[in-house]
């Protein structure tokens, strides 16, 4: 869970984490933008493919890119099934199951690989944002573009207290497994729903201990953010090439007659 979380590689000195996180955050903004826009799989894919890139580049082991990726894969496998099976069409599979004629259409095996796409790119943006970038320098760049200050306080408190909820969480599992609660079936359903009771309660109790401490530390419902630094004239070119090469590239593979 700690390598699933951990911002660790947005620690090392690379070209990508030297960039000013304002910069960054236009690119992946453009980027999804593309991505979600698209008509076809082909933008979303090159994006996947780049990104993924990107970050065996910047030295993340491919198992841990993995195990980052597993979760969306989950999903866009759950939604080219059910627009497959859901989207009336050519059928292209058809089956009787306890007396019910199911049908998997060929339109909706497109329209289920397009919205697969556009998640694994998205995912796979966001993944390497995170992956180059600290926290605390990505919430600093959406003060700058004024984003509600609650929404980022919000988000700050978040991610703070996930570790903490995260540690809690193992030291919880680790008694549970020691006394033999996940030996069998039905005990580790009831060892699951103590860990997630657990949790939750612990996590009300961190939330009213955060709040008191904010208050006799003179919180007034703002946290103050400092002033970033101006944005330097390589990462205003970075920008100004980037951008534009991405809409050509979106240009191109959205008007190719494929």
């Amino acid at each position: 869970m700690f390598d699933v979380f951990s911002d660790i590689f947005a620690c090392r000195d690379n070209a990508l984490t030297r960039m000013d996180p304002r910069a960054k955050l236009i690119v992946a903004f453009g980027m999804l933008v593309a991505v979600l826009t698209s008509g076809k799989v082909f933008m979303p894919l090159v994006v996947f493919l780049g990104c993924v890139s990107a970050m065996f580049a910047v030295g993340m082991p491919p198992r841990l890119v993995a195990i980052r990726l597993a979760g969306p894969a989950g999903i866009v496998a759950v939604l080219v099934l059910l627009q497959a099976f859901l989207v009336n069409g050519t059928p292209v599979l058809n089956f009787s199951l306890f007396g019910w004629q199911i049908s998997a259409s060929h339109e909706g095996l497109a329209r289920g690989t397009l919205l697969g796409a556009r998640v694994v790119g998205c995912v796979s943006v966001v993944l390497l944002l995170s992956s180059v970038t600290p926290a605390y320098k990505i919430f600093h760049a959406l003060r700058w573009f004024r984003v509600p200050e609650g929404w980022i306080e919000i988000a700050l408190l978040v991610y703070r207290y996930t570790f903490t909820l995260l540690d809690q969480t193992a030291d919880v599992a680790a008694a549970q497994t020691v006394r033999l609660g996940y030996s069998t079936m039905k005990r580790s359903l009831s060892s699951m729903g103590v860990l997630a009771g657990t949790v939750l309660t612990r996590s009300l109790d961190q939330a009213v201990r955060t709040h008191e401490a904010m208050t006799l530390r003179g919180y007034h419902g703002s946290i103050p953010f400092g002033p970033l630094p101006e944005m330097s004239a390589s990462d205003r070119l970075k920008v100004g090439v980037a951008i534009p090469a991405v809409g050509l590239l979106y240009v191109c593979l959205e008007r190719w007659p494929w």
